[in-house]
């Protein structure tokens, strides 16, 4: 299976202030299913599906990391991200 890289984002984890960095589809794919908060959203099943959806060549890492982070700012879950800058993707 792929990792499907994408631009790191940073969420907390809930965890005593712990983060971490989230840089993979795969990453992405397996905080949604092992570590989400009890609340389950509409933007979480979407981009639990867009990652599953990406890992079989279906869409897109720039999208699945994009719905990921909707997902993490409906829950509440803190959520750093940089977007890359045009030199430097």
């Amino acid at each position: 299976m792929r990792a499907l890289p994408f631009h790191h984002v940073t969420i907390s984890t809930g965890h005593g202030g712990t983060m971490q960095n989230i840089a993979s589809v795969e990453e992405a794919a397996e905080f949604l299913t092992q570590h989400w908060p009890d609340e389950k959203g509409r933007k979480f099943r979407s981009a639990r599906q867009i990652c599953l959806d990406a890992m079989a060549g279906r869409e897109t890492a720039k999208h699945a990391r994009s719905a990921f982070v909707a997902a993490a700012k409906e829950a509440d879950i803190y959520v750093r991200e940089r977007t890359p800058s045009p030199a430097n993707p």
